[in-house]
């Protein structure tokens, strides 16, 4: 008998040593990603195209044919692409295929804002786009002075549109697409 209750007793301090020390499981702080972007720094871009704008010092730009623009921030990996076109009596044409490239994104976004732009001063009109949502782009903008220039501009994320994710570079470089816009200058 006492065989017996020393048996009992040597399993049942073995079993309250190992179940009785562990730690209390509990949930863990809830954290936010840090994403910190340098201060945009603006410098003019003067190339051989018939206009000019401020971009993003830290950005790299690429000309591409035809006075189209590449502007890349690797380190978020997206690219705005910038496409110029003359205008030769279609501007209804232009306006209608910039419209129509923004709201092709409606089936995926959750909310498209309008913000339209007029600079009398300089001739440039235009809108620019911000779409909300899990879209391909989630700015975009078009700028003419309604007799010779046309310009639009979108950017793109190499990554699955998650727009949660990407919101923090999503909102940089869109500051970066208003300042672009609202710069241009015809030459």
């Amino acid at each position: 008998m006492l065989k017996k209750i020393t048996a009992i007793a040597l399993l049942f301090t073995f079993f309250y040593t190992v179940v009785g020390c562990k730690k209390d499981v509990l949930p863990k702080p809830a954290s936010y990603l840090r994403l910190d972007y340098p201060e945009a720094e603006y410098v003019s871009l003067k190339g051989h195209c018939p206009f000019e704008f401020d971009m993003n010092s830290k950005a790299i730009v690429k000309e591409d044919k035809d006075c189209g623009y590449s502007i890349t921030y690797p380190k978020m990996k997206a690219t705005i692409y910038l496409t110029y076109k003359p205008v030769n009596g279609n501007i209804k044409n232009l306006l209608r295929d910039a419209q129509k490239l923004t709201y092709e994104h409606v089936i995926k976004a959750d909310d498209i804002l309008e913000q339209p732009y007029l600079n009398p001063d300089k001739k440039v009109y235009g809108m620019f786009y911000q779409v909300d949502g899990n879209a391909a782009t989630n700015s975009q903008f078009y700028a003419t002075d309604s007799i010779k220039h046309f310009v639009t501009g979108s950017v793109y994320f190499y990554a699955k549109p998650n727009f949660d994710s990407i919101m923090p570079a999503a909102s940089y470089i869109k500051n970066d697409m208003q300042r672009l816009m609202e710069t241009i200058k015809w030459k």
